[in-house]
């Protein structure tokens, strides 16, 4: 088997409130190979971009790791200090924001914001850097000229691909990305997902993708993970989440957005609210939005239970053994 390049270990993550700790990310637990791309979707205030960041190390308070691993290549970020961190950062592992617009500096041009980069992470020449600067934007289809340009003069795609040419500049072997399309039209949306999975294919670098919208990913991943209330509660591979999924947050989730296939059929929401993160409920999390639940669900917390590399935490997939 291949060595997994990224390995997360029961990473829980909680926020301060004035009620209490909230477990924003709560046991969660995945393997990531070189060159893979794994998207990790679910609905707003799951703990998606809380995941993404505690694997990057860029919690600010009020959240905070509060236990698990990230080993990176076996090195488990959590013990590295900031200095240490500095040096794995832009090299080895790069991140896209959700908002290139709020990412990017307004008052610099792009050229003046890769070399930025490219300065605090490298000893390279300004020749060295111009011709690097260069390289990256080709490589996300956008001309040249555009170093001089600054934010405001690009499109949302456009800002959205010069912030993955600022990733590329040092070929990481991973790029986390958080919801970089959520701000585009479908349009841009398919234009940059298939940006992504070409250099993806022709560089090598593994993909850790955060999306709340499941079509983005459907034909891109290599594998799906589905998150609710902290929790990964479906993960296999994309394809087989998509055609048979096993969880019923899952199965909601693939019944409210509509297919631009097949016949035509009634979009379904999920009922309710997701739970309080603060004081959770004692079984299962979906248990009171499930049409399913039955009282085991509501008394015991289900495991995630991998049967032929399909993972789910649902007690009517896995009953508990009596």
């Amino acid at each position: 088997m291949t060595t997994p390049i990224l390995e997360v270990r029961d990473l829980k993550v909680e926020y301060t409130t004035p009620s209490g700790p909230a477990e924003a990310v709560n046991g969660v637990s995945f393997d990531l190979a070189p060159g893979e791309f794994l998207a990790i979707v679910g609905e707003s205030g799951c703990g998606k971009s809380t995941l993404l960041f505690s694997i990057a190390q860029l919690l600010t308070y009020p959240a905070k790791t509060v236990g698990g691993s990230v080993k990176f290549d076996g090195v488990d970020l959590t013990t590295l200090s900031a200095e240490e961190l500095r040096g794995h950062r832009w090299r080895d592992i790069s991140v896209v924001m959700q908002s290139a617009m709020n990412a990017l500096n307004p008052t610099l041009s792009i050229g003046a914001q890769l070399a930025d980069a490219c300065r605090a992470h490298t000893d390279w020449d300004d020749e060295k850097i111009a011709e690097r600067s260069a390289q990256v934007l080709t490589m996300v289809s956008i001309d040249t000229t555009h170093l001089k340009s600054f934010p405001f003069q690009l499109s949302g795609g456009m800002r959205q691909r010069a912030m993955i040419a600022m990733a590329l500049l040092l070929e990481p072997k991973l790029i986390i990305m958080d919801e970089p399309t959520s701000a585009l039209d479908v349009v841009a949306q398919r234009s940059l997902m298939r940006q992504v999975e070409n250099l993806r294919r022709e560089l090598g670098f593994a993909v850790l993708f955060v999306t709340h919208d499941m079509s983005v990913v459907s034909h891109f991943s290599d594998r799906l993970a589905v998150m609710y209330a902290g929790e990964i509660v479906e993960l296999g591979a994309t394809r087989e989440v998509f055609d048979r999924p096993q969880h019923p947050y899952s199965s909601g989730l693939m019944d409210a957005f509509p297919s631009i296939v097949g016949e035509m059929r009634q979009l379904t929401g999920i009922a309710g609210n997701p739970p309080s993160l603060v004081n959770p409920p004692s079984g299962c999390l979906f248990a009171p939005r499930c049409q399913f639940a039955t009282d085991e669900c509501r008394e015991f917390r289900p495991e995630l239970i991998t049967v032929q590399d399909h993972a789910v935490r649902c007690h009517l997939v896995n009953p508990r053994t009596r």
